[in-house]
This record gives structure tokens, sequence and C-alpha cells, in this order.
């Protein structure tokens, strides 16, 4: 699956394995329409989003800790070329394959395996890829593949966020959408 347009600055990058994209993407893509809108008057043109899964067939996303295999290892120095090639400026990545996998694209080390990438450690990367956010350089934000579906709903939604009670999408949405609004004028984003 690959839709949207390579030289746009906002890409999202899903395990083929879990078609998640209205579930946990709209929800956030709300929350940062909202805060965008309320703040500077402006609305995300979201028709150039470009979203790709990370492997071309579901059956080479890993599900083991042996899950690097060679056409994966293929399928990361495509995206690379790709992602190098466009630069985009916001990478969000879902859940801990696409996440790992984007890690890898990136040469980050050291590669870690699908059991490392828990809710609290992808909070814990996301917290840090805001904190880091630079517009000159490609931003690598992961963020949770299910939320609803989970039995542990309120704690997942704790450990991402660090604080109890916090909304998942409203924490997520208003965070990617302050680092929108703080770099506003180097974003070709907005519906004309």
């Amino acid at each position: 699956m690959e839709s949207g347009e390579r030289t746009y600055p906002i890409w999202l990058l899903f395990d083929p394995r879990h078609p998640v994209r209205h579930d946990i993407w709209t929800p956030i893509l709300d929350e940062v329409q909202d805060k965008v809108y309320r703040q500077i008057h402006r609305r995300v043109d979201t028709t150039k989003i470009y979203i790709r899964n990370a492997v071309n067939d579901s059956l080479l996303a890993p599900n083991t800790l042996n899950w690097w295999k060679d056409e994966v290892v293929t399928e990361i120095e495509l995206f690379r070329e790709i992602a190098l090639e466009h630069k985009p400026k916001i990478l969000i990545s879902f859940g801990a394959f696409a996440f790992e996998f984007v890690r890898r694209v990136y040469k980050i080390k050291p590669k870690k395996g699908p059991k490392h990438w828990g809710t609290a450690n992808l909070g814990d990367e996301f917290r840090k890829s805001i904190e880091n956010f630079d517009i000159n350089t490609t931003n690598r934000i992961p963020v949770l593949r299910r939320v609803i579906t989970i039995g542990n709903y309120a704690e997942a939604h704790n450990y991402f966020c660090q604080k109890n009670g916090e909304n998942y999408f409203n924490y997520v949405g208003i965070k990617i959408a302050e680092k929108i609004i703080e770099n506003k004028d180097n974003f070709q984003i907005w519906i004309e």
C-alpha cells in the first residue's frame, strides 16, 4: 500500500499486518487539526500525506526475535533510498515493527527486538522525538499501532503518556500539533 506524495513533508509508516489507519491515525489527526486551527487558523492538507506499509508483503513482517529476513533488509534499503531522497520532516511510525524498521532505515543502534518496544518504551521514544524535534532533519515519531483493542486500555494510555487519565489521542495529537505550529513557516502543508 502506498498513497500520497513522497515530496510531502509528513509521512506515515504502518505495519501491514495491522490496518490501523482509521483506528489510530484519524483520531490523532482530528486532535492535530483542532489544535492547529484554533491556534493559527489553518488546516493541514491531508490529501498529500505520504502513506505506506513498512514492507510490501505482510508475510515479511517478523514476529519472533529472529525477525529480519533478507527480504526485510531489502525493504529497509529501498525505503532508505526514498527517505534520503525526499527527506520528510515528520515520519510517524505505527507500532513496534514499524518503529524498529525506521530505526534501521536511519541506522540507529543498537538494534532492538520486537519485545523491547512495548507501550512504555514507545512512549519514551515519542517524548524524546517531540523534545528533540528539529525541522532541519527527519523527525522519527513512534505511536502505538493499537489502543482501543487492548484489554489494558487505561494502563496503556498511562504508560505511553506518563500521566494517569490522559487521553492518548489528545496527548499525541496535541504534541505533534505543537511542533507543526512552532514550525508553521517551514512547512508547505496548508490547505490553500
